[in-house]
């Protein structure tokens, strides 16, 4: 994160707590500390994922100014190896995920640079997909890309997330409108893939995940996280730990917990329970997909189609904006504002 994005997001967050506007809270009221990063050299962890196949295992990469880089690190915060990814770039990695290749049982990492403070600046942003290596051993490893644009010009992205059960790619948007985007359902190497909106997301995502069997999804943001029916509609807002700068979100391998991780050296990671109605068997194959109008089953009888638009751009249900949010977004606008303009000062 440069210096300008996060003096932007410090304001933005430190007008927010003066509305008396509501605050993550204390970390050891709504989880426990699994561990904290040892490694000297994870300074910014934005991307955290669990592994699928070696137990007790988490994957995690810096932030932007980075090497195309990620660890694997063991349930005691140690690093059990290093991995470079050939033939990658490290413009802005902001999110990660992990899953299972359902022919090979090989775990499949996936690494997103979708990061773009400028909203534009980048003609394009790309995924890679890293075949999860079997030994816990360093290495160099390759990586297939891929390159992505969005259906409505480009903007700034933070959380990455794939589909367990049908492999369908998502990238969450960072903004104060935030937006679901999916991916192709096959995706190519030798183009561009277009996303796609599908369903409002939080103000000011920083990260997002699929549950390990695809019955839920969540959304991080600085100040909690919200969780999604497969079809876009909100189940619940999970209160998250007071963090540095909260980044990263996962879900634990039976699904049960959130894992929320933090940017800064030695940041911690935490365990946070779901609530009961969180946990439901919902069908796995379920996914946001465009709203329609209601569509008429085989019978004759009309059947709702998936309402992706359901949840808000904010921390509540319904469409459009609440009044929390836009007290929000005149925070941060003002905080911003405020910003650039003792920056601007300063550097005449």
């Amino acid at each position: 994160m440069g210096d300008l994005r996060r003096a932007v997001v410090t304001a933005a967050a430190t007008c927010v707590a003066l509305g008396a506007l509501s605050a993550p809270a204390a970390a050891d009221d709504v989880g426990k500390r699994l561990f904290r990063f040892k490694d000297k050299r994870i300074t910014e962890s934005s991307g955290l994922a669990v592994s699928p196949t070696h137990r007790d295992v988490y994957y995690t990469h810096n932030d932007s100014s980075a090497a195309p880089v990620f660890y694997a690190v063991g349930g005691d915060g140690r690093t059990r190896a290093t991995f470079r990814v050939s033939g990658a770039q490290a413009r802005d990695w902001e999110a990660m995920a992990a899953t299972k290749d359902p022919v090979t049982g090989r775990g499949v990492l996936w690494f997103a640079d979708i990061g773009d403070n400028m909203d534009g600046a980048w003609p394009d942003v790309s995924v890679y997909k890293v075949t999860e290596p079997e030994t816990l051993r360093d290495a160099t490893l390759p990586a297939v890309r891929y390159r992505f644009r969005y259906e409505d010009g480009a903007r700034n992205a933070e959380g990455l997330m794939v589909h367990p059960v049908t492999g369908r790619l998502y990238v969450v948007s960072k903004e104060f409108a935030g937006s679901v985007y999916a991916a192709p359902a096959k995706l190519r190497t030798g183009r561009v893939n277009v996303l796609r909106k599908v369903a409002a997301a939080p103000l000011m995502a920083t990260d997002a995940a699929y549950a390990p069997d695809g019955s839920s999804y969540v959304v991080r943001t600085y100040f909690s996280a919200t969780l999604y029916r497969p079809n876009g509609d909100m189940i619940t807002k999970v209160s998250m730990p007071e963090l540095d700068q909260a980044e990263s979100i996962a879900y634990t391998a039976d699904g049960r917990a959130l894992l929320a991780g933090s940017e800064g050296a030695s940041s911690p990671v935490y365990q946070v329970p779901l609530p009961d109605q969180a946990v439901r068997d919902v069908p796995a194959s379920a996914e946001p997909t465009r709203s329609r109008s209601p569509r008429t089953s085989q019978r004759g009888a009309r059947t709702a189609s998936p309402r992706p638009e359901a949840s808000d751009g904010g921390d509540g249900g319904g469409k459009g904006l609440s009044a929390r949010d836009v007290l929000i977004w005149l925070a941060a606008a003002a905080g911003a504002t405020g910003v650039i303009s003792y920056i601007a000062r300063r550097t005449r």
